[in-house]
């Protein structure tokens, strides 16, 4: 049987749901290929997945299967399909890629993980998908789980080098924990977050006891939710005093409302090292950016 697989949201970054239906279809004996959606109709079966609600949604022939967040957020792949190891062949990729942790136990009014996957529980063992020396983890909050503490604790023992990429929560980072991430080999500076000015002080304490332990890369990079500029500014230039790396991201509801055009103009001036390096906001604002 050819089976076809549509990444609707583009090859920007690896679908996770599709490499693991490649990695099913493949082990049954059937021909599986990525393809665009006007090519759909010339397979015998097929999926598409689309992330992102923002992202277009294509015509697709009535035999093709629909998933992901950016059309439900309820719908899961089935067990046996979400405990196979994915086909990492099928974005060429030199990595591996999963979860230790789905959910959290955070329920912050701007994420929409604990609608799409509930509190946080054990999801499999860093060994299941880990093909690679290089693994990049998709946990949303692992640190509140003593299942993905202990999985942390065996990926320093294997040895495998790590990027835990929707950041770790300040709040539960202690002295032991500080001491547990300063031994893991990191792919990428530690990721944290200040969302809010509430997070200033945990992520204070979190850089603190990071570096006290000498976890390195030493200039951790900290996610910054935006929406309103002003109070944002003041959180960006708290990360940038801790030495550490802001990255800006624009609000957006559930409702889709894009970001306002200032809000883009200030994730373009913080998030370039040579701008935000550079000049200031206010100066940056007044001479005008240029829009891409």
């Amino acid at each position: 049987m050819r089976v076809c697989l549509i990444d609707i949201d583009g090859h920007n970054y690896p679908n996770l749901a599709l490499m693991k239906l490649s990695a099913y279809h493949k082990a049954k004996g059937d021909t599986v290929e990525m393809c665009a959606p006007a090519d759909a109709g010339n397979y015998d079966q097929g999926y598409a997945s689309k992330v992102f609600s923002f992202s277009p949604m294509p015509e697709l022939p009535a035999h093709i299967e629909l998933g992901g967040s950016g059309v439900d957020i309820k719908k899961t792949l089935p067990p046996e399909i979400e405990h196979i190891c994915p086909d990492y062949s099928l974005y060429g990729l030199n990595y591996s890629l999963g979860f230790i942790t789905r959910g959290c136990v955070n329920k912050c009014p701007w994420c929409i993980v604990p609608e799409k996957e509930g509190t946080i529980r054990a999801c499999a063992d860093i060994t299941e998908f880990a093909r690679h020396p290089d693994v990049v983890l998709m946990d949303n909050n692992i640190l509140a789980h003593s299942f993905g503490v202990r999985q942390l604790e065996k990926i320093v023992q294997l040895e495998y080098r790590i990027d835990i990429n929707q950041g770790l929560d300040a709040r539960l980072i202690d002295d032991t924990t500080a001491r547990l991430l300063a031994d893991i080999k990191w792919l990428q500076p530690i990721r944290l977050a200040c969302d809010n000015e509430t997070a200033i002080p945990h992520l204070e304490k979190a850089v603190r006891l990071l570096r006290w332990h000498n976890a390195t890369p030493r200039r951790y990079t900290v996610y910054v939710l935006v929406n309103d500029i002003a109070e944002a500014l003041e959180r960006v230039k708290f990360v940038k005093g801790l030495y550490c790396t802001p990255f800006v991201q624009p609000y957006r509801d559930f409702n889709n409302t894009p970001p306002t055009q200032e809000q883009k103009d200030f994730a373009q001036w913080a998030n370039r090292k040579q701008l935000i390096n550079s000049t200031t906001w206010e100066d940056f604002r007044a001479r005008g950016p240029r829009h891409e």
